[in-house]
């Protein structure tokens, strides 16, 4: 794999990646950590002449280990359900690609209508909580969040025939 094939790879895994290994350790710091030092590694072994035939399943399994040594090194081990010392599942790779476009989805919104849909969404405030932090009319924040959720559910990259639903933490 050249450096070109390896870039293509990482912009399509990192996200991913970066969103499966926030799901098992919870950390947003240490997720991008994690997914950064599995992607040197595997590029210096594939210069050493280490023939993958899966990169994406590479990827997936060396962020599973990376993350649960993480927390074995924390002491937050017992945290985990045991399922998650299983190897990676299509469903966990599923789950962190659609969570993966559906942040981008998110990003993609105006500064302030993902501001407004974040603080409502992620943060659990109220539409009045919010109108009184940012100094806007409840009615205000209300069209804010419709826009938001009507330009998510317009996003074609998340129409895969289900509902989507917002992870977060």
């Amino acid at each position: 794999m050249n450096a070109r094939e390896f870039r293509k790879e990482y912009d399509r895994l990192y996200m991913p990646l970066g969103m499966y290994a926030l799901r098992l350790c919870e950390d947003v710091d240490a997720a991008q950590d994690i997914v950064q030092s599995a992607f040197m590694e595997v590029w210096t072994k594939l210069e050493a002449g280490l023939e993958i035939a899966s990169l994406k399943a590479y990827m997936y399994r060396a962020v599973h280990n990376a993350a649960l040594s993480l927390l074995r090194r924390s002491g937050r081990e017992e945290e985990l359900p045991r399922e998650d010392f299983c190897p990676v599942t299509e469903e966990d790779i599923d789950t962190s690609e659609r969570d993966a476009l559906l942040w981008q989805a998110i990003d993609a919104l105006p500064v302030r209508r993902r501001e407004i849909f974040l603080m409502s969404k992620r943060d659990g405030m109220t539409y009045a909580q919010i109108a009184a932090e940012l100094a806007l009319s409840v009615k205000t924040v209300e069209n804010q969040i419709s826009k938001a959720l009507a330009s998510l559910r317009a996003d074609s990259r998340l129409r895969s025939g289900t509902v989507f639903f917002l992870p977060f933490l």
